[in-house]
């Protein structure tokens, strides 16, 4: 276990001595990889760098794990929309408020958590709230009515939200410059695939169980992930890199990342490119079980297709980033989620069915996976000393902003919900974040990262 309490920082030039302080095998090897001219050693400059691949496989699963408690919060109980809708005696509109309440209140949690774990260390935030997570799961699972069910919702969204904030932090906190690229793709991966995913895996247990078994799982699933952070993951901000000269206030840190012209773009991207993806989450439980008659099963197949262009945008985006740089990735991905919402809105009117609104949407969802792990490594590479709050501001303006947009959805149709309501709010999303790259981040303007 990688012990970053007592890493040094060394000037790179500064060879006038050759032996550094003796902390552990692994906090020296973190720094310099001593031979037999310890003064020409390779110089390692992030903590992370040390470590054995083993443990950074370790890492991206636990971490992974724990991003992807979220969008599971969220997406598990979606094929169940139908079935809450007639046994609360409500509108498909009221049902989509416990999923607005959710995403709202994991918005909150992490601008909570985020600086919290800046000032005290990443692993008490990721307990308490955890574990919070874990009761709000066991109320959802007995709430008598809708409002309460909806309440729980909200507190489930709170404890929700340390996994993605404080995974990305710790990443940050290990890594920096193009293998961050590599470490948050993997995590951008989860949260790409996990909110398709979460619905299939519903849809199964569906069949097995009703929708109040849902919850149970999701309280179990915290619980797993609580155990998992008590026992393998470590305090990557260790006290002595909070309170050094270079710390800062919580104030200051949100003034530093909010006064970042390229980051407040990229918040924008990421919320408009969240909002598109849950515009369709919330809409296609109605989309396409009622609408076009799909069984819970077959709904399930339909997420799972998805998830494969989830899956590809955010590989391919990992290796193009690296290369070419995230902000031009974006101006390549943010294009296509406009193109593909468009041909949505156009092959539904010709009233080409089900494939002519499938088969854009694959290619939406492909871009969708571009466009995460860009967003993430422009938001964090750039604040490493507030590595938590660009996280969590990032996190709460994808999922806040998303929580509100996407009932616009049933808003905008009368009766019941079309694929052109739907594609209508992925398009003005689409144009938004198209409109955020150019206008504010400006990627002629970002400087490439470092190796």
């Amino acid at each position: 276990m990688l012990d970053t309490a007592s890493v040094p920082v060394q000037n790179p030039a500064d060879t006038s001595s050759t032996r550094l302080p003796r902390t552990g095998a692994s906090s020296t090897a973190a720094i310099r990889a001593l031979g037999t001219n310890p003064a020409t050693a390779p110089i390692v400059l992030h903590p992370g760098d040390a470590l054995p691949t083993s443990r950074r496989v370790l890492y991206v699963i636990l971490l992974g794990a724990l991003t992807a408690l979220g969008p599971f919060t969220i997406d598990l109980y979606l094929p169940a929309f139908p079935v809450l809708e007639s046994d609360f005696q409500t509108t498909a509109a009221a049902i989509q408020l416990t999923l607005t309440g959710t995403m709202i209140g994991f918005g909150l949690g992490q601008l909570v958590v985020g600086p919290l774990s800046d000032k005290v260390g990443r692993r008490i935030p990721l307990l308490a709230v955890t574990a919070l997570h874990v009761v709000a799961s066991i109320a959802a699972a007995i709430a008598p009515t809708l409002l309460l069910l909806g309440v729980a919702r909200v507190f489930m969204g709170i404890g929700a939200a340390a996994g993605g904030v404080v995974a990305m932090a710790i990443v940050r906190d290990l890594f920096g410059g193009k293998r961050l690229v590599v470490m948050l793709s993997r995590l951008a991966l989860v949260v790409g695939v996990a909110p398709v995913v979460a619905p299939l895996i519903g849809a199964a247990l569906l069949e097995v169980m009703p929708w109040r078994g849902l919850f149970v799982v999701l309280a179990c699933y915290g619980a797993v992930m609580f155990l998992a952070a008590i026992v393998f993951i470590p305090e990557t901000l260790p006290p002595a890199r909070r309170h050094d000269q270079g710390s800062m206030t919580m104030r200051q840190r949100y003034r530093s990342v909010l006064s970042d012209r390229v980051f407040l773009g990229v918040l924008v991207i990421g919320g408009m490119s969240f909002s598109g993806l849950f515009s369709y989450l919330s809409a296609s439980p109605f989309l396409f079980q009622q609408t076009h008659g799909l069984d819970a099963q077959q709904y399930g197949m339909l997420f799972a297709v998805n998830s494969l262009g989830v899956v590809l945008g955010v590989q391919t985006a990992s290796r193009l980033a690296a290369r070419f740089g995230p902000q031009w990735v974006l101006a390549f991905s943010t294009a296509v989620l406009v193109l593909a919402g468009s041909a949505i809105i156009v092959t539904d009117q010709l009233g080409l069915g089900l494939w002519g609104t499938v088969v854009p949407l694959f290619v939406f969802m492909t871009a969708v996976g571009f466009t995460m792990p860009c967003v993430q490594v422009l938001a964090l590479d750039r604040h490493p000393k507030a590595a938590g709050t660009a996280a969590s501001l990032l996190g709460a303006v994808n999922f806040g902003v998303a929580g509100m947009v996407s009932p616009i959805v049933g808003g905008l149709s009368e009766g019941a919900i079309t694929a052109t309501t739907m594609a209508v709010v992925m398009v003005g999303c689409g144009a938004l974040a198209v409109a955020a790259l150019w206008i504010i981040v400006r990627p002629r303007s970002v400087e490439r990262l470092t190796p």
